[in-house]
């Protein structure tokens, strides 16, 4: 049979999981890797995974690779990302420095609203170009898969042209964008004292015209004290559920406020950040299901002494994800690979889970494991080519981890990327 690629004698072949399912709790650790292996993929799909002599019996491939001194991984899935900005705000990095907090900081009006300010009135085309460099760059670092969220409007027509960048950016760009519709990112200024009325125009105006134009799969929301509080979140969110949305969560970053059981009560996908998350809210995710997507990076970048508690976590036999948090402001952070070694030093995960935790488990918090995550029959063709000892170097080896080769849908990707501007 002719084949597109044939990867062949791979020295560390990391499927992850070779059944292509979540790993929860102590199979974290034990994901599934094979030595000497051999890859066939043709059109966009892997369609055999075998001792090498006996698929090069099989199949005749227009390309191959030999890889005996490399590993192979599944591309990373980012499942918590901010890219459509216009200008970053490395000015609160030096303040945070000098002492002031996160908080401080958005309620002297900068913070998210600052972004919000600047990103409204951008055109599209700067946004687009903007955009598609920042995936640029994540995709060299090996994401294949991320979710994209807006929320840097917070006006139905702002709200809506973040949304369709998006939209243009997974169409032209080989990476696969899963959309979130985030208005309830923070309260614009204009209704700072008035919640309601914006909470109003959330639920009545922007989730049916998002809903209507097809452009968003999942809503989330910043459930914290000084944003949205619970009964706040309870609103939006159930609004957003009843008209078809997939949930998402912003819990219990800054302090153990109840998000984490909220995400549970609504059913949500995953609830994210879980930096004060309880006891009781660690059982809550656990009992509904609900994926805790682990965002260290931006701990680490505000400075501070505190992580997630992913040991408590996947002890309870839950399925961690990491990701970024990519954005302009609290986590300027485009690259998985210091996720892992973060979440490695900072959360003592082990490389193994924290590999698990950028591909398969980070897969299932966008709901593409059945497509992305793993290397498995079946499965979209997503692979990285590694030239490093083992899969545990990827964290190890802090600032610099790049894959050498990466394939997305079966094709190599090549840089710079072709794409054209937004319209």
């Amino acid at each position: 049979m002719k084949i597109d690629l044939l990867l062949t004698n791979i020295k560390e072949l990391v499927c992850v999981s070779i059944e292509g399912k979540p790993l929860k709790g102590k199979a974290m650790s034990s994901p599934d890797v094979y030595q000497g292996q051999a890859v066939a993929v043709h059109q966009d799909k892997i369609i055999a995974i075998g001792e090498t002599d006996s698929l090069y019996k099989s199949y005749e491939a227009d390309i191959i690779l030999d890889c005996s001194d490399r590993v192979v991984t599944p591309g990373f899935v980012d499942p918590h990302t901010h890219p459509i900005f216009l200008k970053t705000r490395e000015n609160e990095f030096e303040q945070r420095l000098q002492g002031k907090t996160y908080v401080e900081i958005s309620q002297s009006g900068g913070g998210i609203r600052s972004t919000i300010h600047t990103t409204r009135n951008a055109s599209v085309l700067d946004l687009y170009k903007l955009a598609a460099q920042r995936l640029e760059r994540m995709l060299r670092q090996g994401t294949t898969s991320l979710e994209a969220k807006s929320g840097y409007g917070l006006t139905t027509e702002s709200e809506l042209k973040q949304l369709e960048i998006i939209r243009q950016l997974s169409d032209r760009l080989p990476i696969d964008i899963v959309a979130t519709f985030m208005g309830a990112h923070e309260y614009p200024q204009e209704f700072k004292d008035n919640h309601q009325a914006y909470i109003d125009i959330l639920c009545k105006e922007m989730l049916p015209a998002v809903k209507q134009q097809g452009i968003a799969e999942y809503c989330d929301i910043f459930t914290e004290a000084h944003v949205y509080n619970i009964d706040e979140s309870r609103q939006v969110l159930t609004n957003a559920k009843r008209l078809g949305f997939r949930l998402k969560m912003h819990a219990d970053e800054i302090e153990a406020m109840g998000g984490a059981e909220l995400a549970s009560e609504l059913g949500c996908v995953s609830a994210d950040h879980l930096g004060m998350t309880s006891d009781v809210g660690i059982q809550a995710l656990q009992k509904a299901a609900v994926i805790p997507v682990l965002l260290p990076a931006t701990l680490f970048s505000l400075g501070s002494k505190t992580y997630a508690r992913a040991r408590d976590m996947i002890n309870a036999g839950l399925p961690v994800a990491l990701a970024t948090d990519f954005n302009p402001g609290s986590c300027n952070c485009d690259s998985l690979p210091l996720v892992m070694t973060i979440a490695c030093l900072q959360m003592k995960m082990l490389p193994a889970e924290a590999l698990t935790a950028c591909t398969i488990n980070a897969a299932a918090a966008i709901n593409l494991e059945h497509k992305v995550g793993s290397v498995t029959v079946g499965k979209q063709a997503d692979l990285l080519i590694w030239d490093i000892p083992s899969y545990k170097y990827i964290p190890y080896h802090m600032g610099s981890s790049y894959p050498e080769t990466v394939i997305k849908s079966g094709r190599i990707v090549t840089f710079p990327l072709n794409s054209t501007d937004g319209q």
